[in-house]
């Protein structure tokens, strides 16, 4: 490790980040954000580990069945055990979001569902104005590298194209899925360390 990564991590170690869903964006931006040392994670899914899911998502065919919550937790505990991985296998909601991601400086919106990235967003802008949230938006099928960007309105930010939504015809594929999660995890660095 070098002394720069080491300042990096000394800045992290006191950080909280929220990631709203485990599945292919919070489970791939959860692992990037665990590498560099962010000392905190609240993470938040109700579901469990499908199959079906290993094709975009940060799991392992051994754990097929488990709560993706608890899946997660040991993977990033693989990664770097001195992180503290607060799990809610629950459903988000308007009423539990301001209670489980209350000490987080940032928040990661990682759902499948429209309806469901529009109520994180409502709920966070009405109920949490001075908590950054960062979404991801249009990830579906593959290629179009230059049409993946990001859009900023104050303390609110969308990664992605923001057009190639989940269908039959544009599956979610590992490639653009961990594109915006890693953009996701970036632009939860860049608000954290600024540009030192």
């Amino acid at each position: 490790m070098t002394t720069n990564d080491q300042h990096i991590r000394n800045k992290l170690k006191d950080r909280v980040v929220g990631i709203a869903g485990c599945g292919g964006l919070g489970s791939n931006c959860a692992v990037a954000i665990a590498r560099v040392g962010v000392g905190r994670l609240i993470i938040a899914d109700y579901d469990k580990l499908d199959a079906t899911n290993l094709n975009r998502q940060y799991f392992f065919a051994d754990q097929v069945g488990k709560s993706k919550v608890i899946a997660l937790k040991e993977n990033i505990n693989r990664i770097d055990s001195c992180i503290e991985v607060e799990t809610h296998e629950i459903r988000l909601n308007e009423e539990n979001i301001p209670e489980i991601f209350k000490d987080c400086d940032v928040i990661v919106e990682a759902f499948d569902l429209a309806e469901m990235k529009q109520m994180i967003v409502e709920t966070v802008l009405e109920k949490m104005p001075d908590h950054y949230l960062i979404c991801g938006s249009g990830l579906a099928g593959w290629g179009e590298n230059d049409t993946i960007g990001m859009s900023v309105s104050g303390k609110l930010y969308i990664i992605g194209d923001g057009s190639n939504e989940i269908s039959d015809e544009y599956p979610p594929l590992a490639p653009r899925v961990g594109i915006v999660a890693n953009m996701q995890a970036n632009q939860v660095l860049e608000i954290l360390l600024g540009k030192m």
